[in-house]
């Protein structure tokens, strides 16, 4: 990576924070944290909105990659210097790569092993994503690999609309690659202060065919919502627990009750104090090694 975008990258990356104390500050709930934790768990991407500078995106977005396994490979995307030299399938997800990659520039890697992440989803930063580079990213999802991200954005449709820009031309159907999609806000609280929250919680449901093989294009499931009057979030994540337990290899009933039990965790460790990124992940490692024996692994 390019002194510069290492230097810049350093510069503007917030202090981390656990998952556990943004639920304790109230970012978001166990809830739909515990449901964050599984897609993130089963590599989907995620992304993460907020229209205004200083939202927490980025914060956000760390602490949940906290939930990735172990042994997967995070890369880190070179903003502007990013030319996929080490993506396999660059050319076939549309880099439009210019001449052979430099000896060397390769690494082993697959899609079930590697995990995309870009700073974020826009030309305002050399370090940031944007053009052909942001839709292979997108389209990388295609083919397997997991992403995360955040983007200038305060609404799924604006999400939607940025993606569209002819700059990056994903369709819609592209679009539905997005996975786990949540907006961030600076909201006024019950106590008249703002405060950053994660005012809404989307999955992109990928498209699909039904078993007479016709194509299945349903618009993206609304997870979570943010009460304005009780400052807390209204869940809706039971409707697509069918859904997403047929893309993460399990059945419906083992998946709810395995988000009770994450959440359940989550709280836990809110009551007991546990706010540090160490004691988090170690916590977060330990419940994964005890589940993974009980539970097939995803298509």
């Amino acid at each position: 990576m390019d002194d510069r975008i290492a230097w810049l990258r350093a510069a503007m990356t917030p202090p981390r924070r656990s998952i556990v104390e943004l639920i304790s500050g109230g970012v978001l709930d166990a809830e739909l944290a515990a449901i964050a934790w599984l897609l993130i768990e089963a590599r989907l991407p995620v992304i993460v909105a907020g229209l205004a500078r200083g939202t927490g995106k980025t914060t956000l977005l760390e602490a949940l990659l906290d939930f990735l396994p172990s042994g997967i490979r995070r890369i880190d995307l070179a903003g502007v210097d990013e030319e996929f030299a080490w993506l396999p399938e660059a050319e076939r997800l549309g880099w439009p790569r210019e001449g052979p990659p430099a000896p060397g520039a390769a690494i082993e890697i697959t899609p079930s092993r590697a995990y995309l992440v870009a700073a974020e989803l826009s030309e305002h930063m050399p370090l940031y994503t944007w053009g052909a580079a942001a839709r292979t990213l997108v389209r990388s999802a295609s083919i397997g690999y997991g992403f995360g991200a955040t983007i200038h954005a305060d609404r799924l449709e604006d999400v939607h609309e940025s993606l569209r820009d002819p700059d990056v031309g994903l369709t819609d159907d592209e679009l539905s690659y997005l996975g786990l999609i949540l907006i961030v806000r600076p909201e006024r609280g019950t106590d008249g202060h703002l405060h950053r929250r994660v005012v809404a919680a989307h999955y992109a449901r990928p498209v699909g065919r039904d078993e007479h093989g016709h194509l299945q294009r349903l618009p993206p499931a609304v997870l979570a919502v943010r009460d304005d009057r009780t400052d807390r979030l209204d869940h809706f994540a039971w409707g697509v627990v069918p859904e997403l337990a047929i893309r993460l290899g399990r059945g419906a009933g083992d998946l709810e009750r395995e988000a009770v039990d994450r959440a359940a965790v989550l709280s836990a460790m809110v009551r007991e104090n546990v706010l540090d990124v160490d004691s988090v992940r170690a916590r977060i490692r330990r419940i994964r090694e005890e589940a993974a024996p009980r539970r097939p692994r995803p298509n």
